[in-house]
């Protein structure tokens, strides 16, 4: 083999061992990892959690009265979505107050369902979908409350909620739960 030969075959197998590796780190990292380690709580609140208006809502801590809690957390990639819930249970007092106070400021009342469900009603908004579920199920039962607090939509005209935000919590009275939530997409 001629040494023209040679460089032309190892310049071949780079380029196509080089697009295999490529191809493998890419493909790997497609879809963003779900973090769900609570001890990170805090940190993705205050640190990766890009825009803290949205989730100013949020506990800035753990409350130390709080079970059974659970985060979804998924960071943006490139130009896809990214999403925050933390569910936690309370004291029922506490439950219906946090009520209250979230039921007097949302823009948007919805019983169950996803954000799929919520932005085809009339005047709908996108919501979120039940990340922090104890099974694979998207949509919350109706026995949780779904309460927007703000959505913006970033879209262009045709195409209304290509781009935008929304946060907001659901609360369900009877099971004492409250779930704080930010979308972006």
């Amino acid at each position: 083999m001629k040494r023209s030969q040679f460089l032309l075959a190892l310049a071949s197998f780079s380029i196509v061992g080089g697009s295999f590796f490529l191809r493998r780190t890419f493909s790997s990292t497609r879809e963003p990892k779900v973090i769900t380690d609570t001890s990170r709580y805090k940190e993705i609140r205050n640190q990766l959690w890009s825009d803290n208006d949205q989730v100013k809502h949020f506990p800035n801590e753990i409350p130390t009265d709080a079970k059974d809690v659970r985060i979804a957390y998924s960071p943006e990639f490139l130009q896809g979505s990214s999403f925050f819930q933390i569910r936690l249970k309370q004291q029922p007092e506490k439950i219906e107050k946090l009520l209250s106070q979230y039921r007097s400021s949302a823009k948007h009342k919805y019983r169950g369902g996803s954000t799929n469900d919520h932005i085809n009603q009339a005047n709908g908004v996108p919501t979120t979908f039940f990340y922090t579920s104890d099974s694979h199920t998207e949509s919350f039962p109706p026995t949780y409350e779904i309460l927007v607090l703000n959505t913006e939509d970033k879209g262009r005209p045709g195409f209304k909620w290509n781009h935008g935000n929304s946060y907001g919590v659901a609360i369900n009275t009877s099971a004492s739960e409250i779930i704080y939530w930010s979308e972006k997409w």
